[in-house]
């Protein structure tokens, strides 16, 4: 029995959304509720800003959401006490694109890479007025220009320049816009 007091216990104060967090998760099939549970959980969370069921959020008290930001389905927000997401105003999110802050280090020879933690690389910073693809992925470190598109499926290694669309894996600058 304390066993499952502990269990609703983590998932009620967790910094953390996710379908493996069903005291809470059920709350965004609601806009209202929803809005409420990233108010409390997310270091802020804008006006105007939603999130759709089944988004993975890691270490919410890390990330930062503007105004006017739509996170649709099976997006991953991995933010850690190293390195911070922070998205800016008028941002759309595709479904399945996932946000990674840190990586994990793997430099020891004499040490799983499982027990080494995770690098800093710098925050994840998403400018205002970006539009980011379904299942694009974003590295650790990187920082998205205002006004700019991340096609869909790209890999994002390196930090993108405002105005700008980028394509590919590794992604790179396709045209200005």
């Amino acid at each position: 029995m304390i066993s499952l007091f502990r269990r609703i216990r983590f998932w009620l104060t967790e910094s953390r959304i996710g379908p493996d967090m069903p005291m809470t998760h059920w709350m965004l099939q609601f806009p209202g509720l929803g809005r409420r549970l990233a108010e409390r959980k997310f270091r802020s969370f804008g006006e105007g800003s939603s999130l759709r069921p089944n988004v993975y959020a890691v270490r919410t008290d890390c990330i930062d959401i503007g105004e006017r930001v739509v996170i649709r389905p099976q997006t991953i927000l991995m933010a850690n006490d190293l390195a911070s997401i922070r998205i800016g105003s008028d941002v759309l999110i595709g479904s399945g694109a996932h946000f990674y802050a840190s990586n994990h280090r793997f430099d020891r020879r004499d040490q799983l890479i499982a027990d080494q933690g995770h690098s800093y690389t710098g925050d994840l910073v998403i400018e205002d007025d970006v539009w980011i693809g379904a299942n694009a992925l974003i590295m650790p470190g990187v920082r998205v220009g205002r006004h700019s598109v991340i096609a869909a499926g790209s890999v994002v290694t390196k930090s993108v320049e405002p105005y700008s669309l980028y394509a590919g894996v590794p992604a790179h600058k396709i045209k200005e816009i």
